[in-house]
C-alpha cells in the first residue's frame, strides 16, 4: 500500500473534497479544550446510550447482560408486521379475525373481542401505543397462522439482524424461561425500525389511541416531558422490572437510550432523560463522507481513462465529544498499482481517521466509475512507463 497524507492526496488537482469534510477536519488545532464529564451512573440493571447513525456507544453498563425484555418484545413484533406491510403481503386496511386466545391474553390489552374483525392498522396501533398483549397475539396469528409460527419468524429475524444473544418464546413479552435479550441486541432492532420502517416508527410518537371506546395513553411519558423524544417502547413485568427504549432528535442528531430493570416507572423515565441529556450536551455527530461523492482520485494504468474517483458506499458518520472534531487527523491509503479493467465498487484503498493517534474510522475507498481496458498502444506505453518507474 502507498501511504498518502491527506494534504497530498485529498487536495490533488481534481479531487472533489466534501464541503462537510473541509469544515470538519481542521488540522494543527489545539487538543480538546474542555474535559469530558463521566457518563451518568444509573441504578438500572443494564443500560446503553448510542448514536443511531454512527452506532457509537456513548454510555453503557453491562450491555450484554441477559435480561427479560417484557413488552420491549413488541419491537420485534412490530418490525415483522412492518416488513410484511412493505412486502405487500398484508395491508393496514385488511380485517383480522380475533381468536379466543388473543382475547384471553392477560396483562396490558387493547380490549379486542373474540370473533370480531379488526383492521390490521388498529391492531398495530394497539400493539405500539397501548402495548396490547391481545394485539400481539392477533397480529402473530394473522401473519403466521399461529403464534408459534410467528415466534419462529421472530427468532430468524433476530439472527438476520445479528441479535446473537436473543431468543423469543412469544410475541408479547410475557415471562418465559427461554425469552431473553440484551441491551446491545435491543439497540439493533430499535435502530432497524427507525432506519427501515419510518412509516411505522411515526406511530411510536402518538400519545394515545382509542379503540372500542376505550382511550389509553402511551406509556412512554417522555413524549410529554421532552419534545425531542419521538419514541419508542416501554416494558414491565415483576421479574423484568421497568424498561424503556427511548429515541430523540436534537440538531439532526438521533440518540437511542435503553434502560432495563429500573425500580419504577419514575426511575426509568428519569434515567432515560439523564442519558439523553448527557449525550446531546457533550457529544456531536457529523457526516464525514457522503456516499457516492468523490473523496480522492488515483491514477489508473492500462485503462481507457487515466484516473478514477474514489469514494465510499454509504454515508459515514462519526460521534465524538463536541470539541474533538478539531483534533482529527485524516489520511488516505491507496493501492500502489491500480490497473484496468475496473468495476464500480472495486476497493482501491482506505480512508483512515485518527484522534490522538487512535484510529476511530477505517473505511474502504471504492471506485466510483467503471474503467475499461485501454487500447493496445496505450497499454504498451504504460508498460514502458511502469518499467522505468
Amino acid at each position: 500500500m502507498k501511504f498518502f497524507p491527506m494534504s497530498a492526496r485529498l487536495f490533488s488537482k481534481r479531487s472533489a473534497v466534501l464541503t462537510s469534510l473541509l469544515a470538519l477536519l481542521v488540522f494543527c488545532h489545539a487538543a480538546v479544550s474542555a474535559p469530558l464529564p463521566a457518563a451518568p451512573q444509573l441504578s438500572a440493571d443494564s443500560y446503553l446510550l448510542f448514536d443511531h447513525r454512527s452506532g457509537k456507544v456513548i454510555a453503557s453498563r453491562e450491555p450484554d447482560k441477559r435480561i427479560e425484555p417484557a413488552s420491549l418484545t413488541k419491537l420485534m413484533t412490530a418490525y415483522i408486521v412492518s416488513a410484511e406491510l412493505k412486502r405487500g403481503s398484508v395491508t393496514l386496511e385488511e380485517p383480522v379475525m380475533i381468536s379466543a386466545e388473543a382475547q384471553a391474553m392477560e396483562g396490558s390489552r387493547m380490549f379486542i373481542e373474540q370473533n370480531t374483525l379488526v383492521p390490521l392498522g388498529d391492531l398495530l396501533r394497539g400493539l405500539i401505543i397501548q402495548s396490547g398483549n391481545d394485539a400481539s397475539v392477533a397480529l402473530a396469528e394473522h401473519i403466521a397462522a399461529s403464534e408459534l409460527g410467528f415466534v419462529d419468524m421472530m427468532n430468524r429475524t433476530a439472527d438476520q439482524l445479528g441479535m446473537s444473544s436473543t431468543n423469543f418464546a412469544n410475541s408479547s413479552g410475557l415471562p418465559h424461561p427461554d425469552h431473553y435479550t440484551t441491551a446491545n441486541d435491543l439497540a439493533k432492532i430499535s435502530s432497524a425500525i427507525i432506519r427501515e420502517h419510518p412509516e411505522t416508527y411515526q406511530l411510536y410518537s402518538e400519545r394515545e389511541f382509542t379503540y372500542n371506546d376505550i382511550t389509553q395513553k402511551n406509556r412512554n411519558t417522555l413524549l410529554w416531558r421532552d419534545e425531542s423524544v419521538d419514541g419508542m417502547k416501554t416494558g414491565h413485568t415483576n421479574s423484568a422490572g421497568y424498561c424503556l427504549v427511548a429515541s430523540a432528535v436534537r440538531d439532526d442528531m438521533r440518540l437511542i437510550s435503553i434502560v432495563l430493570g429500573a425500580g419504577s416507572d419514575k426511575a426509568r423515565i428519569a434515567d432515560s432523560q439523564r442519558l439523553l441529556n448527557y449525550g446531546f450536551r457533550f457529544f456531536r455527530t457529523q457526516r464525514v463522507f457522503a456516499a457516492g461523492e468523490a473523496i480522492s482520485q488515483t491514477r489508473v494504468w492500462m485503462g481507457a481513462q487515466d484516473e478514477v474517483n474514489l469514494g465510499v458506499a454509504e454515508d459515514i458518520y462519526l460521534t465524538l465529544p463536541r470539541d474533538a472534531f478539531d483534533a482529527l487527523d485524516s489520511q488516505v491509503e491507496i493501492n500502489e498499482y491500480v490497473r484496468a479493467p475496473m468495476r464500480i465498487g472495486q476497493e482501491l484503498g482506505r480512508s483512515v481517521i485518527k484522534l490522538d493517534n487512535e484510529i476511530i474510522s477505517d473505511v474502504p475507498l471504492l471506485a466510483l466509475q467503471k474503467v475499461e481496458q485501454g487500447g493496445i498502444f496505450k497499454r504498451m506505453r504504460h508498460s514502458v512507463q511502469r518499467f522505468f518507474q
